[in-house]
């Protein structure tokens, strides 16, 4: 994963989200290619290297679908400004307008 974004870029971002616990290992942890995939757990089957580079695609996809939904989470008023606002109708008000101003910013694609 990258972590810098949180984007998926490996097959082990695909191998975590299929199972809970240690159910996978690698037989050179400096080397993580699928020929070096280990399943440790027998009620899990092994799944194919087009299956995990296919969810990784559709996971890379997913992710940057909402990247308008992150660039809005971070121009959105703050916690603290939204708590003013209810008990304070200009502030609403200018708080309306801010998110008003994000949305069209940071179109929702269709």
């Amino acid at each position: 994963m990258d972590y810098s974004t949180f984007r998926p870029d490996h097959i082990e971002d695909v191998l975590v989200r299929m199972h809970d616990g240690q159910w996978f290992g690698w037989s050179d942890s400096k080397n993580k290619v699928y020929v070096n995939l280990i399943i440790f757990d027998d009620t899990k089957t092994k799944p194919t290297e087009k299956e995990l580079t296919d969810a990784l695609v559709k996971q890379q996809s997913d992710f940057d679908a909402q990247e308008y939904a992150r660039n809005r989470a971070t121009e959105y008023p703050s916690i603290a400004e939204l708590t003013v606002a209810l008990y304070d109708t200009d502030d609403k008000a200018a708080i309306e307008t801010k998110r008003a101003a994000v949305k069209a910013k940071y179109p929702k694609p269709e």
